[in-house]
């Protein structure tokens, strides 16, 4: 189980921290400054134990804890909201089909948005999967493909079973962001605010394992290096933030496709908002000025798409 991500995390790092190698690395990591850093350093080890020759990172854990809190919240819902008419067997089921389509869309959409031209330079790339990582926009195609299939086979509407899985993945998502934070990956922007953090891997590719990173963060001379931690930022808004919003909206019956447009809608937004404080692909950078990123541009037609079915669900004004 391998820690993922939206983007190639070390391709990154050398383009931004080119003089972090070779003499220049040995003069700045040898630079005194302050006695005391200013910031916490995060340099977890992304490896949460091994058995033999497997490693299990802690993504993949967050990855499980994420399809766990899927099936038992989905199991709450249908003993306690008969509305549904759903079966604890039919949330086993969809979690299934889900889990098939985060994964495949999740890799396929990571290649095709990130990292298309190695794709073409080696096939094989796609099943690399510790080489680059996922997508959650790719990762959401999957699931939507899947849902779909699973409402054909089982009889259901598309947006029945949108609706019903809406309010239970923002937690897997605010999961996976924390697995995304304990592996220093996707980190922020440089800042100075006070809950800034230094990310070891942000200066050095593996720098988590570096005792010269340690003993010069120690003294203070990685503080201007110090970052948004934007992990964080994601994981209260398009997790936490946005399961709270869709739990109270979905305690009682709403039109059908309301909740899914809600959910569009809503992660759109706050995944908009977490952009300007999380560090552009290097290898993308700014789509326009020096603002717009890819996340961004994916971001804006999930709220336009959200709004306008959400439009058309109280018009039609049935569930």
């Amino acid at each position: 189980l391998s820690a993922s991500a939206d983007c190639n995390v070390f391709s990154r790092i050398q383009k931004q921290h080119a003089p972090f190698s070779g003499p220049a690395a040995t003069h700045f990591f040898a630079r005194p400054q302050r006695m005391n850093p200013s910031y916490p350093l995060i340099d977890f080890d992304p490896v949460a134990f091994s058995l033999g020759p497997l490693s299990v990172h802690w993504y993949g854990i967050m990855y499980l804890l994420a399809f766990g809190f899927f099936w038992a919240v989905g199991t709450w819902t249908v003993r306690h909201r008969p509305w549904w008419g759903w079966s604890s067997q039919d949330v086993g089921d969809m979690l299934f089909y889900g889990m098939l389509g985060v994964i495949v869309g999740g890799r396929a959409g990571y290649v095709l948005f990130y990292a298309f031209d190695s794709f073409i330079a080696d096939p094989l790339f796609l099943f690399r999967i510790t080489q680059g990582g996922m997508s959650f926009h790719g990762g959401l195609l999957g699931v939507i493909a899947a849902m779909a299939w699973f409402a054909h086979r089982n009889g259901r509407s598309f947006w029945h079973v949108a609706d019903f899985a809406a309010p239970l993945v923002p937690i897997g998502l605010a999961l996976g962001r924390l697995g995304n934070f304990i592996g220093g990956e996707l980190w922020g922007r440089v800042s100075d605010v006070p809950w800034a953090m230094v990310f070891a891997n942000a200066i050095e590719p593996g720098g988590w394992q570096s005792e010269r990173l340690r003993e010069a963060w120690a003294s203070g001379a990685l503080d201007h290096l110090a970052r948004h931690p934007s992990q964080l930022y994601q994981a209260a808004g398009e997790g936490l933030a946005l399961f709270l919003v869709l739990a109270i909206y979905a305690r009682k019956p709403r039109p059908a496709a309301a909740v899914s447009g809600l959910f569009l809608a809503g992660y759109g937004v706050f995944r908009f908002v977490a952009e300007f404080f999380r560090e552009p692909d290097a290898h993308i950078g700014y789509l326009a000025g020096d603002w717009l990123t890819m996340g961004m541009a994916f971001s804006l037609p999930m709220v336009l798409a959200g709004a306008v079915i959400m439009a058309a669900a109280y018009a039609r004004g049935s569930r």
